[in-house]
């Protein structure tokens, strides 16, 4: 176990990266290095979610687990049509924030399939830490850090610590998300596109679009497959058919060009060998999609919510006390408090803030029969 002024150290480091406003992936990259001193692993994953839903919308590996993407396919499966006592949903829905699967099953590992069927066999990894990094919001990211056979499995000591810095990690992947990215080429940005996967989880179809997709997504340093979020939605998706699910499997997330993506499954009618097939949607995120996640990354409350909603549709201050019932003074002031905590100091900054990356590229652009942006 690391030393007290080891783990202050650390400790000190992340808060410090949190409030930094780095990207996400210098973020996830920094801070896990920063946990790397202090919880040493063999491997890692940080991964970030989606608030609403807990699904996986992209991953940072590290360690012996680089450049390895062999196993995310089966990974989603277990870890989304499962039920493991140490899952990222339990410990969500259960408001556990960090876990040693050692220490909380008393070493009885078969209590945990992914372990005991996934980890060890595959990769001899015969321990693992996990924490949730949520706020009142929902899951923003997870953390797997593992260990192999020749290593102490982790303390409960270092899954308090873990526990301990779990707000500040979570503060940092919600900056980051909302950190500039350069908006690039629109391709990612084209779409519909849909995957279609049968029963036996092969995809029997795809569109143009989709291959772009999901190719942009996969072209990350130490990303895991983005086929892994795929089927993370396709097994939601026949969970929540069956009924051991109550929330539609959906996530959002962003792309290297800085556009917001949505991803959705669907489980489609059939009979013979269509019977149990599921579609995958992806599409470019709609105003309201973005404005729900960006309220949520800068944690506004109701009020707040409102007043940046009528913002982004270009109500004047005056509009903005009608409609809500209140004094310009106090709509000045909810005002304050959301350039406060969104890092701007106008109304044309915060549009910019939350529109500029992902709509500015397909300005002027032609408008298609649904009212939205043609393809």
């Amino acid at each position: 176990m690391a030393t007290a002024l080891q783990l202050g150290r650390a400790r000190s480091d992340i808060d410090v990266m949190s409030r930094a406003g780095l990207p996400l992936n210098q973020f996830m990259d920094e801070a896990a290095a920063a946990l790397d001193g202090v919880v040493p692993a063999v491997a890692g994953c940080l991964s970030t979610l989606d608030p609403a839903t807990g699904i996986v919308s992209s991953t940072r590996k590290r360690g012996d687990l680089d450049g390895r993407n062999d196993g995310d396919i089966t990974w989603a499966h277990i870890e989304y049509g499962e039920d493991d006592p140490t899952a990222m949903m339990s410990m969500i829905s259960g408001g556990v924030v960090a876990v040693g699967v050692r220490v909380s099953t008393d070493g009885a590992v078969d209590r945990s399939i992914r372990l005991a069927d996934f980890l060890m066999p595959r990769f001899d990894y015969h321990d693992e830490a996990r924490v949730v990094f949520s706020d009142r919001s929902g899951a923003w990211g997870s953390l797997c850090l593992f260990r192999g056979s020749d290593d102490e499995p982790f303390s409960q000591a270092e899954v308090d610590f873990l526990a301990e810095v779990a707000p500040m990690v979570t503060r940092g992947i919600r900056v980051g998300l909302l950190a500039h990215h350069s908006a690039g080429d629109a391709a990612t940005a084209a779409g519909p596109a849909v995957i279609i996967v049968d029963a036996e989880d092969r995809i029997v179809q795809q569109s143009g679009g989709a291959t772009t997709l999901l190719s942009g997504m996969g072209n990350v340093p130490n990303a895991g497959d983005p086929l892994a979020v795929v089927y993370s939605l396709v097994t939601g998706a026949r969970r929540y058919a069956a009924g051991r699910a109550t929330t539609a499997p959906r996530v959002r997330l962003r792309a290297m060009d800085g556009t917001w993506l949505v991803m959705h499954a669907t489980p489609l009618t059939g009979t013979g060998d269509r019977a149990g097939d599921v579609v995958v949607a992806i599409e470019q995120a709609r105003p309201q999609e973005v404005i729900r996640l960006v309220a949520d990354a800068f944690g506004l409350t109701s009020r707040e919510r409102d007043v940046i909603a009528m913002v982004l549709r270009g109500a004047d201050t005056k509009q903005i006390a009608t409609s809500m019932n209140v004094s310009p003074y106090t709509v000045q002031d909810h005002l304050k408090s959301i350039f406060e905590k969104a890092g701007v100091t106008s109304r044309r900054e915060l549009v910019s803030r939350v529109y500029a990356d992902q709509y500015a590229p397909r300005w002027g652009a032609d408008v298609g029969p649904d009212g939205w942006f043609a393809a």
